[in-house]
């Protein structure tokens, strides 16, 4: 996995790549503005193009921005979801400038029409925002919940109705949050826990449309769906959990970016102890485990030998 984190941008676009490779970090999240704005300033050209020439002379691996909070896209109220489809049409417009490689985004909620109604309009907001950018080149990755009141995307059913209802396998994936998927009821501490969330996966939305991880340890009980993030083996998942994800060859490329809690007043200091963690959990192992898909479908073979 491509380890890293989410950085703020307080000091400009290209501090912020030097402040991810400060603590040792190969994966840039960011927001583009504010994550409590509908619509930030515009960014100068100068400020995008010193953000690429930043991103590939410190040799950064993988890139995101983290969509805003305000945003809705499966909202039943015409006026906030007109507002959200803006806002996410700005958001998509300023990661394309910047070049980045995706755009992680919350699918949204329902706020009171239905799990089925909130699904098919965040899939018509995708779908409109595709119609307007074809010739787009970040890719959408919708984050799964933590199943807190009407939030969508708690389940790998409902993030495979909408990818499905979207049809743009070249376009969307899925950020997969640790600390969601425990919160919605995943126990992946162990090998047989581990094994069913990779069937899951597999089964519902694909392996491959997996573009990224939120790698956060969570504070709150199994199946809490509490939305709250702790630090690399301080909280209720613990180092095992990890482990596992870490060491399995499937996810080899794929980004995983840190929002764990920080302290302002020693900066980075905790991610640059989560990165040492997560490294640590590589280094203990040995040998990667194989490929999620190849030894689950080994493991299914055997099971139905007589």
């Amino acid at each position: 996995m491509i380890l890293g984190a989410h950085i703020g941008i307080a000091g400009g676009l290209p501090e912020a790549v030097r402040d991810l490779r400060a603590i040792g970090g190969d994966a840039l999240q960011i927001f583009s503005k504010s994550p409590q704005m509908w619509a930030g300033p515009p960014i100068a050209a100068a400020a995008a193009d010193a953000f690429r020439a930043a991103v590939r002379d410190q040799q950064v691996r993988a890139t995101a921005i983290h969509h805003g909070y305000l945003a809705n896209l499966g909202s039943p109220k015409a006026d906030t979801l007109a507002r959200s489809r803006g806002a996410f049409r700005d958001e998509a417009a300023r990661a394309e400038l910047l070049g980045v490689d995706a755009l992680i985004f919350h699918p949204g909620a329902h706020v009171g029409s239905g799990v089925d109604a909130g699904l098919a309009t965040v899939a018509e907001s995708l779908r409109r925002a595709l119609a307007e950018s074809p010739d787009g080149r970040v890719r959408w990755l919708l984050e799964n919940a933590a199943g807190q009141g009407t939030t969508l995307g708690s389940t790998f059913e409902e993030l495979a109705t909408v990818l499905g209802a979207v049809n743009a396998p070249d376009r969307l994936g899925v950020t997969l949050d640790t600390c969601h998927l425990f919160a919605a009821g995943w126990d992946f501490r162990t090998d047989e826990g581990y094994g069913r969330l990779v069937d899951k996966v597999r089964d519902t939305i694909g392996l491959d449309t997996v573009r990224a991880f939120h790698l956060n340890d969570a504070k709150s009980d199994l199946g809490s769906h509490l939305d709250r993030h702790e630090n690399i083996g301080q909280g209720q998942i613990g180092p095992e959990g990890f482990r596992r994800v870490l060491n399995d060859r499937t996810w080899a490329s794929t980004p995983g970016y840190l929002e764990t809690p920080i302290d302002e007043a020693t900066g980075y200091a905790r991610y640059a102890a989560d990165l040492v963690t997560l490294r640590s959990l590589l280094a203990e192992t040995g040998d990667p485990v194989p490929k999620a898909a190849a030894r689950r479908r080994t493991t299914r073979r055997a099971s139905t030998v007589k």
